[in-house]
């Protein structure tokens, strides 16, 4: 990211779209080639609870604005509509018009077959968002999937970007989603290629941007684990209901999480540091650090507790 910010500020053409003026690279191709390294670790730009957060409102196809300002403010209060928003991408991913885009592709690349097939693409800009011209169009237009000597790759294009504040949450997003499906179809986790036609940097974020800049170099390292070989549905599915009790207030029951794998239940206790620090609770902060199996997350919860 920080090599992205630096070559907006330094090549970008200045533009003035809707959202407000902005500096922008057209054209760019980023590549992750361990998409596990998904989570910046700067001091402004750790976003891990609502990357994390914003993962579980796709997988759990909802498109309530509730849900998802829980974690990320106001970022889509003003693309909303009657509280729901027209252009979240899980129901388009998992289950518009009954189409469960996410289901096809997974079923498909099971057949022997298939294995080599170009045509496993995901789509979420749809003709209707600019026909119907409402607020929230998605920037996303396509994922497509391919298997690859034995490994899942991930090509995205999006046709807008904003450098800052969404580029770590599309990366994390969809990198999980490949990571997901990867270990369903029983294959590594090959290379994520993040293409975008706009890549920008609104101007009122430039000193935000600079600061970040001035944090200087951030390690990688520790990368997230690997997802533990097997079907992640179940776990998926786990991860959902504690999530959905937690945002909403509702008590976590131990014995919903303690079947679970060290992997997903590191999941759950970021979602748990998270709800506590709404509720102002640093003690349990604190215990639900010392019972993490990762040290991936750690800083992302030390930033919680200073």
């Amino acid at each position: 990211m920080k090599v992205v910010i630096e070559n907006i500020l330094d090549g970008g053409v200045r533009i003035t779209p809707t959202e407000g003026p902005a500096i922008e690279l057209s054209g760019v191709l980023l590549e992750l080639t361990n998409p596990r390294a998904r989570l910046s670790r700067t001091e402004t730009r750790g976003k891990a609870f609502s990357c994390l957060g914003e993962l579980c409102w796709y997988l759990a196809e909802r498109d309530d604005l509730q849900s998802i300002e829980y974690y990320v403010s106001k970022k889509y209060e003003e693309r909303a509509n009657d509280g729901r928003l027209l252009g979240a991408y899980g129901p388009r991913l998992f289950g518009r018009n009954g189409i469960n885009q996410v289901g096809n592709i997974i079923d498909t690349l099971k057949k022997k077959e298939k294995r080599d097939s170009r045509q496993m693409v995901v789509q979420l800009f749809d003709a209707n968002d600019l026909a119907t011209k409402q607020r929230d169009v998605p920037c996303t237009c396509t994922l497509q999937f391919m298997i690859r000597r034995d490994l899942l790759i991930l090509v995205v294009y999006m046709r807008s970007n904003d450098a800052f504040l969404g580029l770590p949450h599309d990366i994390f997003c969809f990198t999980m989603v490949q990571e997901i499906i990867a270990q369903t179809l029983d294959v590594g986790v090959g290379v994520y290629k993040h293409a975008v036609g706009s890549l920008h940097l609104y101007e009122r974020d430039i000193d935000a941007a600079k600061a970040f800049l001035k944090e200087g170099f951030q390690p990688t390292k520790p990368i997230m684990p690997a997802m533990p070989v097997g079907d992640p549905w179940p776990n998926v599915d786990v991860l959902l209901t504690a999530e959905d009790a937690l945002r909403n207030g509702r008590p976590l029951l131990n014995e919903t999480i303690s079947p679970l794998e060290p992997y997903w239940r590191d999941l759950i206790r970021l979602l748990q540091v998270f709800r506590s620090k709404k509720d102002n609770d640093l003690a349990t902060i604190k215990s639900l650090r010392g019972e993490m199996s990762s040290d991936a997350y750690l800083p992302f919860i030390d930033k919680m507790i200073n």
